[in-house]
């Protein structure tokens, strides 16, 4: 088939929605489809055959588009309607593939076109715009519905996690709905390239590692609040907080500081996905403090896949993937964060149980391979019914 895939995000970068779209179009492209990417001006080009990458128009001013809702992301998605419409004005598609909110985009134009849709749900955007701007519960119900036309349009619904898979049922309990997580990005075998990544400052010292950006959602300010907890029942503990942009990281620290804890905790930046491996092994602990959000973060498969013991908050957001059985779950508040983070580093054997039950289990449901096939049969059927 001929497809457009719209992805309104910078693609590509190095974090979880545009990883997974490239997996989409490397699926796709080896299928044999030629697929059209209609993208955001920002990110980098990457060679996938079959695939031809068209970006958006640069809008002025419009830069270092961060993930979730904002007004450049409006913006953007805004010009993004306008060049789709030219695209598929001057190309005969077979299917429009459209992640997240180009879903409306396509809903759009479907009448105009013709051309069916797949929607490639990672998140809720009703609940997703709730969050960012909690005013807009007044409207939550239209936002809802709105949700819901797009899913009901649409050929299939395409989801990361099972309560987005829920949502999409509750919508529309005769649209097809295949689910796909996301999956480990560490390569196979038992180490990267064996370099060590940690900064000196934690050597000897039990090491809890957060990976990821540091948006408010993410509960960093959880982390560092629970970790002063840490710090007061064994000081020699050590936090190491990787990713995150520059304006953040000078944020996170000065709140550090003004917790007493600066010394203790160490943000390295953003880091090569090729160096995860080996930072994630170092660690003793990895922490996902997350407070909001419906589908699992994508770097809790690769926790799973490191050989080093998890510790999350216990939300919706982790427990659709994570159980007592391979991760320490905690309640989303400070003292129970913190107290359980230092409950973890000082049991080595707990360490190794769930982090032997993680390996196993993110082996046997969350590979590249696995991902692969989940896609193989919700595409076999949506192929059929296009």
């Amino acid at each position: 088939m001929k497809i457009l895939l719209l992805a309104p995000q910078p693609f590509f970068q190095a974090r979880g929605t545009p990883i997974a779209v490239r997996l989409v179009l490397e699926f796709l492209s080896g299928r044999g489809h030629q697929v059209d990417l209609l993208t955001f001006h920002e990110g980098s080009d990457v060679e996938i055959p079959n695939c031809r990458i068209v970006r958006i128009p640069r809008l002025p001013g419009i830069h270092n588009i961060r993930p979730g809702f904002s007004l450049k992301k409006v913006l953007c998605d805004l010009a993004m309607f306008f060049s789709c419409a030219r695209l598929m004005h001057r190309t005969r598609y077979d299917l429009v593939h459209a992640v997240e909110e180009s879903a409306f985009i396509a809903a759009a134009l479907q009448p105009l076109t013709g051309v069916p849709y797949v929607y490639d749900m990672d998140s809720s955007l009703a609940e997703q715009m709730i969050d960012a701007y909690p005013g807009l519960r007044l409207i939550g119900p239209v936002l809802r519905r709105c949700e819901g036309v797009a899913v009901r349009r649409s050929a299939g619904v395409l989801t990361v996690c099972a309560t987005l898979q829920d949502i999409a049922r509750n919508h529309a309990p005769g649209t097809p709905v295949g689910r796909v997580e996301d999956t480990t990005l560490l390569p196979p075998g038992e180490r990267a390239n064996g370099a060590k990544q940690l900064p000196p400052e934690t050597e000897g010292a039990p090491v809890a590692l957060y990976v990821g950006n540091l948006e408010r959602y993410q509960g960093i300010d959880l982390l560092l609040e629970g970790f002063r907890h840490t710090l007061d029942q064994m000081d020699q503990a050590r936090l190491v907080i990787v990713g995150g942009r520059q304006d953040d990281i000078e944020h996170y620290g000065r709140r550090a500081s003004a917790l007493g804890i600066g010394q203790a905790v160490h943000f390295l930046g953003p880091k090569p996905v090729s160096e995860l491996g080996d930072l994630l092994r170092e660690a003793d602990v990895l922490v996902s403090p997350r407070l909001k959000g419906t589908n699992t973060p994508m770097k809790i498969y690769s926790y799973l896949d490191s050989g080093t013991a998890v510790l999350a908050t216990r939300l919706r957001t982790h427990t659709q993937v994570l159980s007592d059985r391979t991760a320490y779950l905690v309640d989303p508040e400070p003292f129970a964060l913190g107290s359980g983070l230092a409950a973890l580093l000082r049991d080595d054997s707990l360490r190794e149980r769930l982090a032997a039950e993680a390996k196993d289990h993110v082996r046997r449901e969350f590979t590249p391979e696995a991902a692969r096939r989940k896609l193989e049969s919700f595409y076999a059927m949506i192929e059929s019914r296009a």
